[in-house]
């Protein structure tokens, strides 16, 4: 590896903006940097660690970052490939990994239109195109061909058309994500981080029920999955807001466009999470998995009532409010954890690291044994976190780009 001025290793560094996630993710970390196969090594026993520490760039570093510019390097050095990589969370996670200098990044989805406006938009050497389905096989095993790190974010993700068409459900999240663990294991990929939701836990829907279904293919896959080999492991997260097809961005159109806005039930509760979260809970995973686990982000709720108020009083709007009812598949919270996968958990502050089910098909320990602790346990779900109050909604809805972009061509076409 080669850390010469002129170098490219040294010229991803200063020339993508690393300094910033470096500084602020890595200067507090101990000493660990992960090797091909996921096992932890001294940075200062690497192959490249002599060159690095006798170049130019070393020596204006800070003390405390300078045995942490492998985490850096794990990114800008990697090949990573982003499955329905031209959705919220795939154009938000190219946006990070651009940041930190990774240099080839592979976004793979059926859009051509979006992946032609990303092409426009990013104007990206890193940026990688490939047109393919998680459905089929051949095109996945195309795309992880020589890839390093693979987030799955490819999914039906809309409730009511998952409830009218539950084998489509079943065939890109089930079989879908089954390809992809697949297909990277055969390739010897390094690590697969599958994306999963809040509503597979207690399935009370189609796209509950197939999301919970690749929960359990994440599992099955990676025991199966030898020593040493690919780590195949999940993250699950609740509502994330303004993504595509949630509720925000609706009531905002519906204030824009003085129609009432439509609460289902006033009561209902959600957790709100920033599209940034997801990203970050995606890169813990990362940085801390090991074979099947499930990483959980924390984070706060609100009833869907208190959020349409306060974004009427945001706006400064006086739409009315009209209750429509609950629709197909919905419930009135969802729950993130349940009180079995939190008796088995490891608690990291922000986030749940839940350990895969490690129980073999002995019959014994489903039916003639039990734990008398998981009694003592609740769920967590949207209704126990912690409750927004308006203030705090107010707050984490200002902190949203796309939000703070609406209020001011609101203000601008004069309203006050």
């Amino acid at each position: 590896m080669d850390f010469s001025p002129a170098s490219a290793n040294v010229n991803v560094l200063v020339g993508r903006g690393w300094t910033r996630p470096l500084a602020g993710r890595c200067g507090a970390r101990a000493n660990p940097c992960r090797t091909r196969r996921g096992k932890q090594a001294s940075i200062e026993s690497a192959e490249w660690y002599p060159k690095w520490a006798a170049s130019p760039l070393y020596g204006i570093l800070p003390a405390s970052i300078r045995p942490n510019i492998g985490f850096v390097l794990e990114y800008a050095l990697k090949k990573v490939l982003i499955t329905g990589g031209t959705g919220s969370f795939g154009r938000q996670m190219t946006e990070h990994l651009l940041r930190l200098g990774c240099q080839n990044i592979r976004i793979f989805s059926r859009d051509e239109e979006k992946q032609e406006s990303m092409r426009n938009h990013y104007a990206s050497d890193a940026l990688k195109f490939y047109i393919g389905d998680v459905r089929s096989l051949e095109s996945v095993t195309e795309a992880v061909r020589d890839i390093d790190l693979v987030f799955h974010a490819a999914a039906l993700k809309q409730v009511p058309s998952c409830e009218f068409f539950p084998i489509e459900a079943v065939r890109t999240n089930v079989l879908g994500s089954s390809n992809v663990i697949r297909a990277a294991i055969a390739a010897d990929v390094q690590q697969v981080v599958c994306l999963s939701t809040d509503k597979a836990v207690f399935p009370v829907n189609a796209m509950g029920m197939s999301k919970a279904l690749m929960e359990k293919t994440v599992q099955a896959e990676s025991r199966a999955v030898e020593d040493g080999g690919t780590v195949v492991s999940c993250v699950r997260y609740g509502n994330v807001m303004y993504s595509r097809g949630s509720v925000i961005p609706l009531f905002i159109d519906q204030i824009k466009r003085g129609r009432p806005l439509t609460v289902t039930e006033p009561t209902m509760t959600r957790f709100m999470l920033a599209l940034s979260d997801a990203v970050e809970l995606v890169e813990f995973s990362f940085e801390h998995a090991r074979p099947g686990d499930l990483f959980i982000k924390k984070a706060p709720a609100c009833t869907v009532q208190e959020l349409a108020e306060t974004l009427l009083e945001l706006f400064q709007a006086d739409n009315k409010i009209t209750l429509i009812g609950m629709r197909h598949g919905e419930k009135i919270y969802e729950t993130l954890a349940t009180a079995e996968e939190l008796r088995r958990a490891e608690d990291f502050g922000d986030y749940f690291r839940v350990k895969p089910d490690s129980r073999a098909l002995n019959y014994a320990q489903y039916y003639t044994e039990g734990d008398l602790e998981e009694a003592s346990l609740d769920d967590y779900n949207s209704h126990n976190t912690e409750r927004l109050s308006k203030e705090g909604i107010r707050k984490i809805l200002l902190s949203l780009s796309e939000v703070r972009t609406e209020l001011d061509e609101w203000r601008q076409s004069g309203h006050r």
